[in-house]
C-alpha cells in the first residue's frame, strides 16, 4: 500500500472554518485520515508543503453534458474519459455525466456506458452517478432539448432508462405538469433517486404538487421554466419560496444577470443553492459552429437563434463568478459547489468535505485565486503549467 501524505502549511477550509496553517493526512488509499492544525501528526508519512495555497474540496458537478468535444451521449467511454480530464484541470474532482433528450436508444446506451465506467480509475474527476435530463420535458419549455425526441414518462421508459443505468441516476429532471409526469416524480422519488423539476411550464401550484409528491431540486433555475409573475409565481417562484427545494444556478452571467444571483444566494442561503456548469461539448472549444449550436464569445446558443444551448462554463470559474456576483466570501458561497450538490447526488458520505473519512477530494488554489492542482482521492489529476 501507498504511503501516507501529510499536506502542511495550507489553509484549510472544512465545514468548521478555515483552519489556517492547517494540515491534512491523507492515507494511502486516498482518505481524509486526519485535519487540523500542528496536532496533526505522522513521523512515517510523505510531507507536502502547500506553500501558503487554500487547499478547498473539490467541485462538484452534478449537471455536466461534456466538454472539449465531447458529450455524455456520445456512449463511448472515451468521451467519459476525455470530460473526465478536461473538466478536472479547472478544479472538478466529481461529476454526474448528463445526458439530453435524444433518441431512446442512445439515451439507454450512454445510461449503460456511465454506469459501467463508475468504477474506473480515469485521470480526472470522478463519475460519482447520473443525471437523466430528457426525454421528460415540457414541448414549451425544451429549450436547446430536440422536440422530436420528447417523451412521456410511462412506467415502461422510467424502468428501461433506471434499468440501463444499473440503478445509477442520481438525478433525474422531469416537468411534472406533462402526462403521467406526477406519477414518474414518486416512482423515481422511491428508487432514491433526487427529482428535479425542469425544462417545465407547471403553475406554481403544480410545482407544489410535485414537491408532496417528493421533487427536491430544480434544473438550472430560471432557465427553461414558467417565470416568476406576481400573480402567477410558476415553478421559478416555487423554487425560491419552498424550502425543500434545492435550485440549480448557471453562474456565467448569462444564463442568469448577476443581481438575479445575488438575490437567490440572499433568499435560498447558500445551502440550497445547488451551482452547476450544464458544460456541454463544445465547452473548451474555439469560437464557431459546432453540430447546430454557435459558440461566440463563450456563449453557446442553437445557430440562427438567440436559444442558449448549454454553457462553455467550468466549476472554477462558476465558483468564482459566485463569489463576485453575491459579494460573499469563498468559504460562504463554497458549499453550493460541494457540499450541496454532493448531499443531492446523494455522496455525502464520502464526497464533499474535508473531514476524516471522506475521500482526498481537493484543490490548490493560490491566494490571488488561481487553480493550481487537482487531486482526486489523494492522486494529482491535473496541475497549473
Amino acid at each position: 500500500m501507498a504511503k501516507k501524505t501529510l499536506w502542511t502549511n495550507a489553509n484549510v477550509y472544512t465545514p468548521d472554518g478555515v483552519i489556517p496553517n492547517g494540515r491534512i493526512l491523507v492515507s494511502g488509499d486516498g482518505r481524509i485520515e486526519a485535519v487540523g492544525g500542528a496536532e496533526v501528526e505522522d513521523a512515517e508519512a510523505v510531507r507536502r508543503d502547500a506553500g501558503g495555497a487554500l487547499l478547498l474540496p473539490g467541485l462538484i458537478d452534478v449537471h455536466n453534458h461534456g466538454g472539449f468535444g465531447a458529450h455524455t451521449n456520445d456512449a463511448r467511454t472515451e468521451s467519459l474519459e476525455t470530460i473526465s480530464r478536461y473538466h478536472a484541470a479547472h478544479g472538478t474532482t466529481a461529476f454526474l455525466p448528463t445526458t439530453n433528450t435524444d433518441e431512446a436508444e442512445r439515451i439507454e446506451a450512454a445510461l449503460k456506458v456511465a454506469a459501467r465506467e463508475m468504477e474506473r480509475d480515469f485521470e480526472g474527476a470522478d463519475i460519482v452517478g447520473i443525471h437523466l435530463e430528457g426525454p421528460f420535458l415540457s414541448e414549451a419549455k425544451r429549450g436547446a432539448q430536440r422536440k422530436e425526441h420528447l417523451l412521456l414518462p410511462t412506467l415502461e421508459r422510467r424502468q428501461r432508462f433506471y434499468e440501463a443505468s444499473e440503478g445509477n441516476i442520481r438525478l433525474v429532471t422531469i416537468a411534472p405538469e406533462i402526462e403521467q409526469g406526477m406519477e414518474a416524480v414518486e416512482w423515481f422519488a422511491a428508487q432514491g433517486v433526487t427529482v428535479s423539476i425542469g425544462h417545465s411550464n407547471a403553475t406554481y401550484e403544480e410545482a407544489m404538487e410535485a414537491v408532496k409528491r417528493g421533487a427536491r431540486h430544480t434544473t438550472h433555475h430560471f432557465n427553461g421554466m414558467s417565470a416568476l409573475h406576481h400573480r402567477q409565481p410558476g415553478v421559478a417562484g416555487a423554487g425560491l419560496t419552498c424550502e425543500e427545494l434545492t435550485i440549480e444556478i448557471i453562474a456565467d452571467g448569462h444564463h442568469v444577470h448577476p443581481a438575479v444571483i445575488q438575490a437567490s444566494f440572499a433568499l435560498k442561503t447558500p445551502n440550497r443553492v445547488c451551482l452547476i456548469t450544464d458544460s456541454v461539448n463544445c465547452s473548451g472549444l474555439p469560437d464557431g459552429e459546432y453540430g447546430g449550436v454557435l459558440v461566440k464569445d463563450g456563449v453557446i446558443k442553437l445557430t440562427g437563434t438567440d436559444t442558449l444551448a448549454g454553457s462553455s462554463l467550468t466549476a472554477w470559474r462558476g465558483l468564482c463568478n459566485a463569489v463576485r456576483f453575491t459579494g460573499l466570501p469563498l468559504e460562504t458561497v463554497l458549499p453550493s459547489f460541494t457540499a450541496v450538490p454532493a448531499r443531492q447526488a446523494g455522496i455525502s458520505h464520502r464526497k464533499g468535505t474535508l473531514a476524516p473519512g471522506m475521500d482526498a477530494d481537493f484543490i490548490l488554489v493560490s491566494p490571488q485565486m488561481e487553480l493550481l492542482a487537482t487531486y482526486v482521492r489523494g492522486r494529482k489529476v491535473y496541475e497549473a503549467s
